[in-house]
This record gives structure tokens, sequence and C-alpha cells, in this order.
């Protein structure tokens, strides 16, 4: 490692096995994608959102296997950003590092977000505004970071509890509504009808594939916590492609019955407005209790996916400053060593500051951006792996980079901008603090 000079910094102690690894990326999944972002992506793409997501599954195929490889030949926190200072250099490491953290900080505001809207709808609190929904999620993530700051055991035990209950609603909705999905399936999948900004087939697809791709990211917090897995060259290559394998199905069979059931327009509609597709599919739903189930699973995916988040940025950030590219307290555990404690106050208060926007499909958009950047410098490292250390052919790299280049500029233009001002101003500061340093 390119670290401080001296000993060692303390790592962190190995908690997860399979199962457990496995369950934080469902965890990570199986949450804002399924319950917020398939309602986003059907009021683009209208009917194909089912095609968008089988597409957006094989992209992300292609960058679990690079992630997996890596992962399990350099198993420390921080993921591709340890992983492109290993095999890219310090400016293509920090770069992922970077776009991790603004991605996915972005994501953590969407399932905050989404938290909010399925809470509040669920109480009949529904109209109650921007302000409500904004201080469920500034409240919601408070909650979460004092979880993650009382170490890696009670998170993980917590996980698995809100893994178990999400995949039972899951299934209940795809259950419930499929009655309703084969009698009305005719009628609503039967034509493309994309809304608002897609004015035809190809780009509408492009662009809720990129959406979606986002919801399939998240067994990279499985790579994020490689310091903290058991034999990580044997857990993580299978944890992620467990995760993958089983969330991909699930997140089909959920759009499937959804989009059949009641129209991608009603579900693209009840987004923007609610925040909640999901439930308000399932009031439809010849079994009225569905709803309720819904509503539950939903709010404990979110919080799913927001513990994963504050748990996988914190140990980016924990990377980043071991190697002092943010300040150097945030590279410390505390006095017990079983957590960055400085790193998760820190995404605490960025992720409830980007809840403040009040906006899911903005936070989504740009988390949809820059993760796809970071998920090219993760193809690109994978590419540079020596063949000794590789798992996978080196095709399946490249066409994950290929993919996540091209998919990145199909979100909105003023969104991809964004992004890459965000990313020239981290790599000035990147190189100012490496002169200093100096």
């Amino acid at each position: 490692m390119n670290g401080e000079r001296g000993s060692p910094p303390p790592t962190l102690p190995r908690e997860l096995g399979v199962f457990g690894a496995t369950m934080m990326g469902l965890g990570a999944i199986v949450g804002t994608g399924v319950f917020v972002s398939i309602g986003v992506a059907a009021g683009i793409a209208g009917p194909a959102v089912v095609v968008a997501i089988a597409a957006a599954a094989g992209v992300a195929a292609c960058n679990a296997l690079s992630s997996a490889q890596l992962a399990a030949s350099h198993p420390v926190s921080g993921g591709s950003y340890e992983y492109g200072y290993e095999y890219l250099g310090p400016a293509a490491g920090f770069s992922a590092g970077w776009m991790f953290l603004c991605a996915k900080s972005a994501s953590a505001a969407t399932a905050a977000l989404g938290f909010a809207g399925y809470l509040l709808h669920a109480l009949g609190f529904a109209a109650g505004g921007r302000l409500a929904l904004v201080a469920v999620a500034v409240a919601a993530v408070g909650v979460l970071t004092l979880l993650v700051l009382s170490g890696m055991r009670r998170s993980n035990a917590v996980n698995v509890a809100i893994v178990a209950v999400t995949l039972a609603s899951l299934l209940a909705f795809a259950a419930a509504g499929l009655p309703l999905a084969l009698s009305e399936g005719a009628a609503h999948l039967g034509r493309f009808d994309g809304t608002r900004a897609a004015t035809d087939f190809w780009p509408a697809l492009l662009r809720a594939t990129a959406l979606m791709f986002v919801a399939f990211t998240g067994y990279g917090r499985i790579a994020t916590l490689g310091e903290e897995v058991r034999e990580p060259r044997r857990t993580i290559p299978r944890a992620i492609v467990s995760t993958l394998l089983v969330s991909m199905a699930l997140y089909v069979v959920v759009a499937a019955v959804a989009v059949a059931a009641v129209g991608a327009e009603t579900l693209g509609s009840v987004t923007r407005q609610q925040v909640a597709p999901l439930e308000a599919a399932a009031a439809r739903f010849p079994w009225s209790g569905v709803r309720w189930v819904v509503a539950v699973g939903a709010m404990t995916a979110m919080l799913g996916v927001l513990l994963n988040l504050v748990l996988g940025l914190s140990r980016v950030l924990l990377a980043m400053g071991r190697r002092r590219d943010v300040p150097r307290p945030l590279g410390r555990l505390d006095p017990s060593g079983t957590t960055p404690r400085v790193a998760v106050v820190v995404v605490g208060l960025a992720v409830a500051a980007l809840a403040l926007l009040g906006d899911v499909e903005t936070t989504w958009s740009f988390s949809a951006f820059t993760v796809l950047v970071y998920y090219a410098i993760t193809n690109l490292a994978a590419l540079a792996m020596p063949a000794e250390r590789r798992l996978y052919p080196r095709w399946v790299a490249a066409l994950g980079l290929v993919a996540c280049s091209s998919l990145a500029f199909w979100v909105e233009w003023r969104i991809w901008l964004s992004g890459l001002g965000l990313l020239a101003a981290g790599l000035v500061w990147h190189a100012v603090a490496r002169r200093r340093r100096r």
C-alpha cells in the first residue's frame, strides 16, 4: 500500500462469512432500486422498463465479476479506491473513491427519502409536503448513523433481520399481484409509451438502463467491506455472485408484475408525486392487506440500504484518510478498534444534507452517472491485473468498461455535466494535497 510511513494502520476485525456478506449485498441492492427506481424508470421507458432492468443486470454482472476478483486479491477497506491505486495509479484511485462518495451519498439520500415517502404514505400523511418528507428522511439518517457507530457485529445482525422482512414482502407483492397482472398484462405491456423527455424507444431505454444500473451496484458493498470479511478469496466472489443472481431474479419479477398490473405510466406518476410506487400498485390488488405488507417491506428495505451505504461510505473514507487523500482524522478507528467513528459521523452529516433536496429523481440520476464512472475505473483496474491474480477472462472487464462508459452519458446532460465538474474539482484537490504532502 501507498499509505503513510511507519507501522501500518490498525485494521478492522473480520466478522463476515459468506452468509453475512451476501446479506449485506442484498441489503444494499434490494431497497431503493426495487421500491423507488422501478417507478422512476417506468415513467421514462414505459413497459420497456423490464428490458432496461435485464440490460442493467447484464452490465452489473460484468462489473460484479471484476469487483469480485479485485476484492479477492486485495481484501481491504475502500473497494475500487484501493484497486485504482494498486493497478492504475493515484489519480485513478482517488477518482474512484471520490466518485463513490458522490454516488453513494446521493443513493443514501434517495433511500432516506424513499423511507420517508413510504412511511408518510402508509400513515395517511402523503399530503404532508416536502417539509415532512425531508424531516423524516433526516431523522432516519441520524438513527442509522448511530447504529453504524455501534460496530459491525450489531449492524450485521440488524441487516439480516431487515433483509428477511424485505424479501418476504416482495414475494408477497409478486404473489398477490400475479392474478391482476395476468388479466391486465396484455393492455399494459403491449406497447411502448415513454413519457416526459423520452421521445423514442432507444434513448428512453438507455436512460432507464443507466438509472436501473444503480440498483444493482449494492454488491460493491461486499468489496468495500473486504477488510471485515473472513477468508476473502473464497468468501467475496461467492457472496457477490449469490447477491447478484438473487437480486436480478427478484427485480425482473417485481417489475413485470407491477407494470402488468397497473401500468408503467401509473408507476411513474406515483413515484414523482409520492415516492411510493409499489404501495400504490398494491392498493389495486384484490388482497387489500398486501398494501401494508409492501409498506413495511419498503420501509425496512430503505433502512437496509441506508445502513449499508453508511457502512460502505465510511469504509471508503477510512481508506482515503489512511492515504491522507482526505483529512487524516477520517482514517482513524475509535479506541476499541471496531469503527471509523469520525468517518461515520461525516458520512451521516453529508447524507442528511443531500436529503434536504427532497427530490428522488435528481439524487438517483446523479448517483447513476457517478457510479458508472466508478465502475468504469473498476473494470480498468481489473484489466490491469496480472494474469496470475485474475479469476475471470479479460473480456468480462472489457465489456463492463465499454458498457459503463457508454451508459454514463445517457442521464440528463445537466447531471453528467455536474458530475464531471465534481470529478475535476476532486482531482484538483488531490493534486494540491499530494503537493503539500511532498
